[in-house]
């Protein structure tokens, strides 16, 4: 197909997000790598190392600098990163105020920041479609209360449900990525500043007022230089993986809702087939599942990255590169396809209604134990409910009628109301209300 679906005019549609794009692009990039030259010389003049009138000027000079990425390529080629080539074009145009550009910093410094620069935007957008979907998702739950259905166990008809509650166990893991962000965004948004080694020695004793005063220019946290603890770029990671992870599960659910032989729910609008006239394919939660498993294919690359040699590891810093982008990329476009999802999804209760009265009420065995077991030990319930099922699907009636039938549970109580499909309605109705109460 292509090296780049992310992008490509083929499967860009499918797979790719235009907005993720142009946030994690190398143009936004570089752009990102100025920004963070430009505040360090700011922080510079004010932390007195070099002249501050010459920092005001380089200020002013770098915000109207722009540098298409493609003339850093040969410079990153040569040097493994592009800040030697990128220093090198800006210094060309400040003249001699050039020489106090990137002062006492290194190439990991300008990438990194810039990186939390970058993920900054990102995360916001993110941050901003989770909760839309867990709008979305919430409204279809709320509309679907009373909707009931077969829950399934190991693929097999269990008890019965509310389609609400399985809307709401799809928001359910958003909801808890959704209040773990913060916590994710504190850790990864802080200042990179160390120099060569980690130390920041170039600057002798004003590397903590360098660093502070930095991170108050690009509005980040201050704290130690963190060039080899990467926990913070995981967690990004796994946040990624995390939500990735929880729309696959919604996917997957509608795939199989939307069965020919099960149809008890659509959503999207589906894709056709080249012969086929009839076809309807899940196109939408298809691609989700194919992005949330890419997700978690990158996922180990990053862990691999967390593990530097030394003060410094090329090969690892670049692993980042190649597997976080692709990370964003493909969580914002299975995003993007569970809204639409979301927004389209229908539920049939005729056709939910064939599983719950499929197999003569064995939807109902497990109430109908419980019920039971009120009159005598649980094992002797259970034994009893088997012998009436047993006795309802030979003569074709219910299981109502049958545990009316039989000698040990005739006259207990009334089974039909007790075993009625509406009844289990209260304790899915609970369960969707503590689901929902989590959200902050």
């Amino acid at each position: 197909m292509t090296p780049a679906p992310f992008d490509s005019g083929l499967l860009g549609p499918l797979l790719g997000d235009g907005q993720a794009a142009e946030t994690l692009s190398e143009a936004r990039f570089v752009a990102h790598m100025i920004t963070v030259e430009a505040a360090l010389a700011r922080a510079c003049g004010t932390v007195g190392i070099i002249p501050q009138d010459a920092a005001s000027r380089l200020s002013d000079a770098l915000a109207q600098t722009r540098i298409d990425p493609r003339d850093l390529g040969a410079g990153t080629a040569a040097a493994g990163v592009p800040v030697p080539a990128l220093v090198k074009q800006l210094q060309a145009g400040l003249g001699v105020d050039g020489q106090f550009l990137h002062w006492g910093a290194t190439s990991q410094d300008i990438v990194d920041c810039a990186h939390v620069l970058q993920w900054r935007d990102m995360l916001d957008m993110l941050a901003a479609r989770v909760a839309q979907l867990l709008d979305a998702l919430k409204h279809a739950s709320d509309a679907q209360s009373d909707t009931l259905m077969a829950g399934r166990t190991r693929s097999q008809v269990a008890t019965p449900i509310s389609f609400g509650l399985r809307i709401a166990t799809w928001a359910q893991p958003l909801i808890a990525l959704d209040a773990a962000l913060p916590d994710i965004r504190a850790r990864l948004l802080r200042v990179q500043f160390g120099g060569a080694s980690g130390s920041a020695s170039a600057v002798g004793t004003h590397g903590a007022a360098l660093s502070a005063e930095l991170a108050r220019e690009l509005g980040l946290a201050d704290a130690p230089c963190w060039h080899t603890d990467r926990m913070s770029i995981m967690a990004v990671g796994g946040w990624l993986a995390g939500v990735s992870a929880a729309l696959a599960k919604m996917a997957r659910d509608l795939v199989t809702l939307g069965r020919s032989e099960i149809a008890e729910a659509r959503a999207g609008t589906g894709g056709g087939s080249s012969t086929m006239p009839q076809k309807s394919n899940p196109v939408g939660a298809e691609a989700i599942i194919t992005l949330a498993d890419w997700t978690a294919c990158l996922q180990p690359a990053l862990t691999r990255a967390a593990s530097p040699m030394e003060e410094r590891d090329g090969a690892a810093w670049a692993l980042e590169w190649l597997a976080l982008p692709q990370m964003g990329m493909a969580t914002a476009a299975a995003l993007r396809h569970a809204q639409a999802l979301a927004d389209s999804l229908t539920a049939d209760p005729a056709r939910m209604a064939v599983q719950l009265d499929a197999g003569n009420g064995a939807v109902l065995a497990e109430a109908a134990s419980f019920a039971l077991a009120a009159y005598m030990p649980r094992p002797q319930a259970q034994e009893v409910v088997k012998a009436a099922l047993a006795r309802a699907v030979e003569n074709g009636i219910s299981l109502p009628q049958a545990l009316n039938q039989h000698e040990a549970s005739c006259g207990l109580a009334d089974w039909t109301a007790i075993l009625s499909a509406q009844s289990q309605l209260a304790a899915s109705e609970v369960m969707r209300t503590r689901i929902f109460a989590e959200r902050q």
